[in-house]
This record gives C-alpha cells, structure tokens and sequence, in this order.
C-alpha cells in the first residue's frame, strides 16, 4: 500500500496536479516605444535603429510589431509568457489583430517570434520557425544586437510584400513543416523511457526487498516527483524548439492607440527555441 500516495502524486503531476501553479508573471512597463530591452543586451546604436525601423512600419502597414527582451521568464515556458506578455500589451489592431512580437529571453537562452491571430497566414507557424532558426547562430557568438536586427528584417520583410508573394513564401514554409512533423521527438521518446524504467517496473519489482526495508509513503511520494520532474526537464531539453504553444485562446478590448496596443488578440502562434 506504500505506493499508492506516490502513483496518485505521479498520476497528479501527469494532468498538470502535481506541481504549484505559477503566479502571475510580472510583465515589463510597456510604454510606447517598440523596442522594450529589459534584458540590456542590445546596443545603443541597433536600439534606436530598431526603434527607428519597427516606427516607421506601423506608420505604413498600421500593424504593431515589438521587440521585447527579458531578464527573467519567471518560471514559464517562452511560449506561454509570449503569449501572456501580448495579451497583457494588447499589441495590434482590436479589429485586425495583426501584433507581433520578438522576444529574446538570454539567461534561459530562449527565444521566441509570438503572432497576433491576423497575421499567421502570413507568417505560419513553419515560418516564425525559420525566423528563429536563422537567429541562432548571432546568439551563440553573443551577438544579440546582430540576431534581433536580422530576426526583425525578416519579419518586416515577409509582412510587406504583396498578398501573392506573402502567400507563396508561407505555404513553403508549412511544406517544409509537414515534413519535419513526420519525425518522431526524441525527447517525448527518452521521457517514456524514464518513466517506463524509474515508475512502472519498480512497482512489479522489488516486492522483497520491501519486506526487508520500508520507506514512509511520502518519502516515496517525494521521490517520484523530484523523478518526474528530471525527465520533463530531460525532454525539454532534447526537445527545445518547437512552434505553437502558448495559452490558447484569446482576449480584445480597447481601439488602435499607437505603440500603447490597441486590443489584438493572440492565441499561441509562432514558434520557439533555444540556442
């Protein structure tokens, strides 16, 4: 019976139970620039010409696009704080919903190019990937300044051609999806592994040695969640990039005020990784 308080935290922890639930993130004061550098890691120069270039872009498509770095994802996933941080800046048109954001989060060495629903049939999934893809090798030599510029031209780039064009570059990239999706994740394969090998055959094993030594349920208990947590982070780990996410969903509110956001909705799109 000592092992029933640990499979029920085990089972728990499965649906999203077995861990606290984060508080809310603190977001940054938003103002009303577009470039928002918390984490002090893009030079003087690159900002003002990423606040000059991303100014100059809403005053011609009417759409909102920021970049956003942080110091600190406050225990989130990327893709879940991206989607937070849009909702509580109410980036894009409330009609449109046409915000974007790049966010660098350094010290977790994550990124991410988060999409307001009205743009990801311009910029799908598979696309906002590529974006993160081509940035990786700027921040693995440190160059943050370099990686974000470039990440934004791309952005800019693909939003400002014409329908056609805009429509043949994004059905390429979700090609080029579909067939990275036919692989199976390796992480998702070594979390089954370690649950397999640390859960389910202790509990048709070691029947004898129990009767030789017992430990207190919750020791047990304690045990299988500090196991569960290593092979989620393991996972991660092996499995680090990705697209989609996010919270789901939506919110609105509020009319087009400027770089303040104006009540676009996002609901996870765009893509994710880490370098």
């Amino acid at each position: 019976m000592n092992r029933i308080p640990g499979l029920l935290l085990l089972l728990a922890a499965a649906f999203g139970l077995g861990s606290p639930a984060l508080a809310q993130p603190a977001f940054p004061e938003r103002g009303t620039a577009p470039v928002v550098d918390e984490a002090n890691i893009i030079d003087e120069a690159t900002e003002a010409e990423l606040t000059r270039k991303l100014t100059e872009f809403e005053a011609r498509n009417q759409r909102q696009f920021v970049v956003a770095t942080v110091p600190d994802l406050q225990g989130y996933d990327i893709a879940e704080y991206g989607y937070q941080l849009g909702r509580n800046w109410q980036l894009g048109d409330a009609e449109n919903d046409d915000g974007i954001i790049l966010l660098v989060a350094p010290n977790e060495r994550q990124m991410r190019v988060e999409v307001g629903y009205g743009l990801e049939g311009i910029i799908p999934d598979g696309l906002a990937f590529e974006y993160v893809e081509g940035m990786k090798p700027f921040f693995r030599e440190g160059d943050y300044s370099g990686g974000i510029s470039w990440g934004a031209d791309q952005i800019i780039r693909q939003l400002e051609l014409p329908p056609e064009e805009a429509a043949q570059v994004a059905q390429a990239s979700e090609q080029q999806r579909e067939s990275k999706d036919s692989g199976f994740p390796i992480g998702g394969l070594i979390w089954l592994a370690f649950i397999v090998f640390f859960f389910i055959l202790p509990m048709f094993s070691g029947r004898g040695r129990r009767r030789r030594y017992r430990r207190g349920p919750w020791g047990n208990a304690a045990r299988d969640i500090i196991l569960w947590e290593a092979g989620k982070a393991i996972a991660r780990g092996i499995d680090s990039d990705g697209w989609g996410g996010g919270g789901g969903g939506g919110f609105g509110g509020g009319g087009f005020g400027g770089f303040s956001g104006g009540g676009g909705s996002f609901g996870g799109g765009g893509a994710s990784g880490g370098w």
